[in-house]
């Protein structure tokens, strides 16, 4: 009966071994599950920015405006009835 006993201890241990390491453990789960919400949270950013960034495109395909405000802060757009002053701070 002894001998029956002690299989039966060394099995349930054998099978918990298997659940807390090796291949599908809670330990492997626990850390998927934080791998997974810190994708989300970095998905969700991306998110965010590629609608500001197509926001910004449907503006410079929609109006002449936005594409002349680019140009004046990008490129140092003047119009031939503008003057450009140049303001140096000593």
């Amino acid at each position: 009966m002894k001998l029956l006993w002690t299989i039966l201890v060394v099995l349930i241990l054998l099978l918990q071994v298997r659940l807390w390491v090796g291949e599908g453990s809670f330990v492997q789960v626990w850390a998927m599950e934080n791998t997974v919400e810190q994708q989300r949270q970095e998905n969700a950013k991306l998110a965010t920015r590629n609608e500001r960034l197509y926001a910004e495109v449907r503006n410079l395909r929609s109006g002449q405006g936005a594409i002349e405000e680019r140009a004046r802060m990008n490129l140092g757009l003047v119009r031939d009835d503008e003057t450009f002053f140049l303001v140096v701070e000593p």
